[in-house]
């Protein structure tokens, strides 16, 4: 019976991430209705938080695809695009300093 609770518990969090003082709420309340040993207990909480835990990793992984999809999709460069055009922008400002160098000493002098 505990088995199935748990995993009809499991299931009605989904991708919901519980913090550490809600999923520890729940497990003593579980753990209160359900007359269980403070050592089910324990091991409900565990499994509880692990699950929020790893939902929660889920979640923030899916989120971050969307993010980077979007941005793709409006055209927005990422950090690393980013970067690496700056560093082309400062390494041609530097070849044209040398060129506009070059060009000041090789022109007449005025007389």
């Amino acid at each position: 019976m505990i088995d199935l609770i748990e995993k009809s518990l499991l299931t009605g969090l989904g991708a919901l991430a519980l913090t550490q003082q809600k999923a520890e709420e729940l497990a003593a309340e579980l753990k209160r209705k359900l007359n269980l040993g403070e050592e089910k207990g324990q091991e409900l909480l565990k499994l509880l938080t692990d699950t929020a835990r790893s939902n929660q990793r889920k979640l923030e992984e899916i989120a971050r695809e969307e993010v980077r999809r979007a941005c793709a999709d409006i055209g927005l460069v990422n950090k690393e695009e980013l970067n690496r055009l700056v560093k082309k922008i400062q390494h041609l400002e530097k070849e044209l300093g040398k060129l506009r160098r070059a060009e000041k000493n090789d022109s007449p002098s005025a007389c």
